[in-house]
């Protein structure tokens, strides 16, 4: 199968500036870029499947480029409402360095570049001379995201971000010949008007290719990438750890986890044809959804940190607290209150833990059996905890019923 017809069939092509880009891909080795701003110091899932198309094209043998806006990220991409936050340069480049070690090391793509490198040595008459006469307002304005904001107000700023955008493109094509961009189909625009310049700045017979990629959206048509609680979903393990990534992806909903295993997994199309026809099968065993985990966390946090992620979920599931390690505990609780165990009987922590309101229900609690330490049920209201009860003398996971853990800490 041809690689556009691929990721078509992956639901990861949108759009196209030219068809002729299907054969570029099958007969050369093509240099490509894909871009990001730093607006924060990881990338998240939202991200993460324009640099996973990326890594495909890669391993067919082409040549990416990723550029970390360390310039277009002090400008800011037009939103559909309202200006972004302005970012300061020092957050920025911190910023950058950031996202261009992760990108190093998740991806393993070796030319990652900043364009405030380029952007930041163009003087204001050299922007408007030499750039800024080859676009047209009438065009600019024409653009999705642009014309979405007339009513509202755009900056003069973010309006001008399209030509920095395709300055870019223009500055790797003669630097890297890096003749096509991928990106989401949000950045259509912003493309365009980068094929324009280059053929109008090298001519005509310049050839500039660029292909989106669909917004990846939930089957309710939400924003994709937000944990149940509304948070985002980081890359980086210390804001979004394995065992939450993991969980992420294994909570994929039935109708949507055959298409995530095409667009997130490195799978074959007929591997995964196999894996849906058992997982049809006996849909309760969520088969797709643990292989899909599995895949895309390993990719992203290796193989180590995703079996951790695997025992932590299993023996969450078993009740089986006792087999987890203290680190393993800390990255399946992470958000659970934490009671500090000093001197205090167990009826004080149940209330401190917020599992009961009053010393009687508490009582009632503990003499019911609805209390666990670390899986075992508590009897005795007046027990004082110590260290030798807690794994590795750590934490012992206390729980009331099957939902309702705090973390009593040592």
């Amino acid at each position: 199968m041809r690689l556009l017809d691929e990721l078509k069939e992956r639901n990861l092509l949108f759009d196209v500036t030219d068809p002729k880009i299907a054969d570029a891909l099958e007969s050369e080795k093509v240099s490509f870029y894909l871009g990001t701003d730093p607006t924060g110091d990881s990338l998240h899932v939202g991200h993460l499947v324009t640099f996973l198309v990326a890594k495909r094209l890669q391993n067919c043998g082409h040549k990416p480029v990723i550029l970390v806006g360390g310039a277009t990220g002090l400008i800011g991409d037009p939103k559909q409402q309202g200006e972004r936050k302005m970012l300061t340069l020092d957050v920025t480049n911190a910023n950058t360095l950031a996202l261009k070690k992760q990108i190093e090391e998740i991806f393993k793509f070796d030319t990652v570049v900043n364009n405030y490198d380029w952007i930041s040595k163009i003087n204001v008459i050299e922007f408007l001379r030499d750039y800024g006469k080859n676009f047209n307002v009438n065009t600019m304005i024409n653009k999705e995201t642009v014309k979405a904001r007339l009513d509202s107000g755009i900056s003069y700023t973010e309006f001008s971000y399209q030509i920095l955008q395709s300055l870019d493109w223009l500055h790797l094509y003669k630097e890297y010949n890096c003749k096509m961009q991928i990106g989401g189909q949000d950045q259509w625009g912003n493309m365009t008007a980068g094929t324009d310049l280059i053929r109008k700045k090298l001519g005509t017979e310049a050839e500039a290719f660029a292909f989106t990629i669909p917004l990846i959206v939930k089957s309710d048509g939400t924003k994709f990438g937000k944990s149940e609680g509304g948070q985002s979903v980081w890359l980086d393990k210390n804001k979004t750890n394995p065992y939450e990534f993991y969980q992420f992806w294994i909570n994929t909903p039935d109708n949507e986890v055959e298409m995530r295993l095409k667009q997130f997994t490195f799978l074959s199309l007929e591997e995964i044809k196999d894996i849906v026809a058992k997982w049809q099968e006996k849909p309760e065993e969520r088969l797709a959804q643990k292989i899909l985990a599995k895949e895309v966390t390993t990719f992203v946090h290796g193989i180590e940190a995703t079996n951790q992620a695997i025992h932590v979920s299993e023996a969450l599931f078993s009740g089986d607290l006792t087999s987890l390690s203290a680190a393993e505990i800390e990255m399946g609780f992470k958000d659970l209150k934490r009671v500090n165990a000093l001197d205090k009987p167990l009826i004080d922590i149940v209330i401190e833990a917020g599992l009961a309101s009053s010393k009687r229900e508490a009582r009632e609690f503990i003499t019911n059996g609805a209390i666990t330490l670390n899986g075992n049920k508590a009897a005795d209201f007046n027990q004082i905890l110590d260290k030798s009860m807690a794994i590795e003398e750590k934490f012992i996971v206390i729980r009331r019923g099957k939902k309702k853990y705090a973390l009593v800490v040592f």
